[in-house]
């Protein structure tokens, strides 16, 4: 005859607590079998009282009850999986090979076979690194599945000794991976980060960082430093940094071409004995003319870019020279060039006006400069390199410091973090003078920091020259 489970009347479910519902023979909460408490007595206070356990089946492990505990009162396990004989999740038997260390717990299990990463006769075609595909082992540990063996086992010996040959590019991921021109490790398939994404150079009197930021899937800023001798034998130092339009197609692409084709122009003009001034005019028009040029290339070129809208590629552009006790600025968009005295006691100064929305606005006495930076419309720029420029004005200007300083050139994927010269110069490490490229590897941080969404490019050129009494930190030419 069956028999109904009757609902006894409870307060709270034994398991969690909660007030069950009546009619129910499972907690709603936590799950609690309700019908297997018995009937509260009505003459004794209520008790949870939980299922006894079923006794085990003929031929079942009886696992024993820990007994000790560990430094965090946690019971120590009397029986490791090592010890039992079983089957994985597969119904594989489970050998000594392919269990944890029963000492160290530590997994010790290896791929059976070759794994495959990927390439022209591969069945995978592709490689999850964020797949965890041995439920064995790698589900077991908490650790994602490795595409190829564990660099630190010793089956991987043989790959280790079959390293790439000094020069070749080695996989960032496995360290002992050949990288194909794919840009993916031929041992482990782990993609290689772009050449771009970050790049640094340093010279004797010019160092400069360029970094993708945390939000842009690519670093479309690009930069030049070098270093050239004037007629009469003293030396000139040029950095360049360009900031490619996002909004324009092939935005790294124009970067590039303007930051090597100003570059390449200084260097030729100033050995000649071109004024300074002269010379970075010219090498704006260089590089806009670099510019123009990738809107001029057959369509066959910018097969790669097709999904994008084929507006011509543009570009800012800030520069500086030291040459011959002078500091000379050029640029065209909304990059800058800020001085930064080494005396931190000394003023600052912003040498460079941003070809943008807002500081139309503020020329014009519509708005003063809090409120037009808060605008939206902002950082909408009026001037730039690229075919559809509505009319190339390079704007250069010349100094002269009667004290050392630091010139910074900046995209305003750093400006933007330290916006006015008092905010610039307090980022800037003391140390600058000293190391620059430690100092703009910080610079480039304090960027990411503060959130990091536009590419950062920044190039740093301590200015030395013996002070020559009052005056101003620059005088206008």
């Amino acid at each position: 005859m069956s028999q109904s489970h009757q609902q006894p009347a409870l307060s709270k479910c034994p398991g969690c607590e909660e007030p069950p519902v009546a009619g129910d023979l499972f907690c709603g909460a936590c799950g609690y079998d309700l019908s297997a408490v018995p009937a509260r007595p009505d003459d004794r206070p209520t008790m949870a009282i939980t299922v006894p356990p079923a006794a085990p089946a003929a031929g079942a492990v009886r696992w024993p009850t820990a007994e000790e505990t560990d430094s965090s009162d946690v019971p120590a396990p009397v029986v490791r999986p090592a010890d039992v004989p079983g089957t994985d999740s597969g119904g594989r038997p489970l050998t000594e090979s392919d269990t944890p260390d029963a000492e160290s717990g530590r997994g010790a299990a290896s791929p059976s076979g070759p794994v495959r990463t990927g390439g022209p006769d591969s069945a995978a075609a592709r490689v999850r690194h964020d797949d965890r595909a041995d439920p064995g082992g790698a589900e077991a540990s908490g650790d994602f599945a490795l595409a190829a063996p564990d660099p630190r086992a010793p089956e991987h010996a043989a790959a280790l000794a079959a390293a790439p040959a000094p020069g070749a590019k080695v996989c960032v991921a496995c360290r002992s991976g050949r990288v194909d021109a794919d840009g993916y490790c031929e041992n482990c398939g782990h993609a290689q980060p772009r050449e771009r994404d970050h790049m640094e150079q340093e010279l004797d009197a010019v160092a400069a960082v360029s970094d993708r930021g945390l939000r842009h899937h690519r670093n479309e800023d690009s930069f030049a430093v070098s270093s050239t001798a004037l007629p009469d034998g003293s030396p000139a130092v040029v950095a360049i940094v360009c900031d490619g339009v996002s909004s324009a197609s092939r935005p790294d692409e124009a970067s590039a071409a303007a930051a090597s084709a100003a570059n390449e122009a200084l260097l030729e003009s100033l050995p000649r004995g071109t004024h300074p001034q002269q010379a970075m005019h010219e090498a704006i028009v260089a590089a806009s003319e670099a510019v123009n040029a990738l809107a001029q290339e057959p369509a066959g070129a910018r097969e790669h870019d097709a999904h994008r809208h084929q507006n011509a590629p543009a570009c800012t552009l800030v520069g500086a020279i030291m040459a011959g006790g002078l500091l000379i600025v050029g640029w065209v968009g909304d990059s800058r060039v800020y001085w930064v005295p080494e005396d931190r006691t000394q003023p600052t100064a912003r040498l460079t006006e941003d070809d943008s929305w807002a500081a139309q606005m503020v020329a014009a006495g519509l708005m003063n400069e809090a409120e037009a930076y808060a605008d939206e419309r902002a950082h909408a720029i009026t001037g730039w390199l690229g075919a559809d420029a509505y009319e190339l004005e390079p704007h250069t200007a010349a100094f002269k410091p009667d004290r050392p300083g630091l010139v910074v050139v900046c995209t305003d994927g750093l400006w933007n973090y330290a916006e006015s010269a008092e905010e610039m110069a307090a980022a800037v490490p003391a140390d600058a003078q000293e190391q620059p490229l430690h100092a703009a590897r910080s610079l480039v941080g304090h960027a990411l920091d503060g959130g990091g969404h536009d590419n950062v490019t920044v190039a740093l050129l301590p200015f030395a020259v013996r002070p020559q009494g009052a005056g101003s930190a620059c005088d206008t030419v």
